[in-house]
């Protein structure tokens, strides 16, 4: 016999969910007879399959202990970068300034130095994370940025900021601006963009269109120009909507594609300038809850900045 207590960060889970993470060597199917043979209770009692955990639980288990045997971990993480610039840490999240060229999470071509793997190593190496003691859990990204574009990107340390931060992303209750170079201005120097955005998975890339169309989704992009000079405009974009690509492709469907964009501008454009990368950077976040934010209440209101965006002061320098 085994027993287990629900701490903070297993809170919320089902239980079934919570069995095949905590005791990966335990058979699904094996977990799904044990408990309705009451082979596995919570808190001595009879569990539901979809039964939610709460913090102070006790799940008793009557199986075997090759079942419950831990594997033995090599920690990938540990071979990570351990370059971070944060901006913002407390208790239950990190806020990153990603660098243009990092992944935030593995891919078919990198998989060990990644956003999410130093992240990970940060925080075993300062304690606060140790996968040995954790049940499920494991430190993760609220939101994502392209590889070639840099910005701010959320972390969680914990379950409970976890949830409410991925609600809050879903509620549109977090506030993205970034900074971009456009070639040209657009007539309107401040407006919301609307159109349908439609994914080539293969192609990975995009096409804007303005009207619907088969597999198309609606997207907003509001902005405004901060300035104008040689040609160019510098200027602050707000997603209304949160789509692949969508600041890139919208720009680009309405004749002023980012500087530095070869996928969705002109190469032809971008090569007097000499960039090779998009000018584009997540640089603001801003909390704006609407709704119970518990324990993150204390964020509401507060709007945090990159110190710095790689391309901000050569445009005002003039030497893009």
């Amino acid at each position: 016999m085994k027993e287990l207590e629900i701490r903070q960060n297993d809170a919320g889970r089902r239980l079934d969910a919570f069995l095949l993470k905590a005791f990966p060597n335990l058979p699904q199917a094996l977990m799904y007879k044990y408990i309705r043979k009451k082979r596995i209770k919570v808190n001595g009692k009879r569990a539901e399959i979809s039964q939610r955990l709460t913090a102070g639980d006790t799940i008793t288990l009557y199986i075997s202990d090759e079942f419950m045997e831990k594997p033995q971990y090599t920690y990938d993480f540990l071979r990570a970068g351990k370059i971070l610039s944060i901006v913002y840490e407390d208790e239950n999240l990190l806020l990153l300034d990603k660098k243009p060229g990092v992944l935030c999470h593995p891919d078919d071509h990198e998989y060990m130095d990644t956003l999410i793997g130093r992240i990970k190593r940060y925080l075993y190496e300062k304690g606060e994370f140790d996968p040995a003691a954790e049940n499920a859990f494991t430190p993760a990204l609220v939101n994502r940025i392209d590889r070639n574009t840099g910005g701010i990107v959320i972390a969680a340390k914990n379950a409970q900021a976890l949830r409410v931060l991925n609600q809050k992303m879903k509620d549109r209750e977090l506030h993205k601006f970034y900074l971009c170079i456009l070639h040209g201005a657009p007539q309107e120097k401040s407006g919301i963009l609307e159109g349908f955005l439609r994914k080539d998975a293969k192609k990975n890339k995009v096409e804007v269109r303005k009207t619907p169309c088969p597999g198309a989704k609606p997207i907003r992009t509001k902005y405004r120009v901060l300035a104008e000079k040689n040609g160019l405009a510098l200027t602050e974009v707000e997603l209304l909507t949160g789509r692949t690509h969508q600041i890139r492709a919208h720009f680009a469907a309405i004749g002023h594609p980012l500087l530095g964009d070869g996928k969705y501008g002109a190469n032809a454009q971008n090569k007097p300038y000499g960039y090779k990368k998009q000018c584009l950077y997540s640089y603001k976040l801003t909390f704006d809850f609407k709704t119970e934010a518990a324990p993150l209440t204390y964020l509401n209101g507060k709007s945090f900045q990159v110190p710095d965006v790689w391309f901000e002061k050569a445009f005002y320098d003039n030497t893009l």
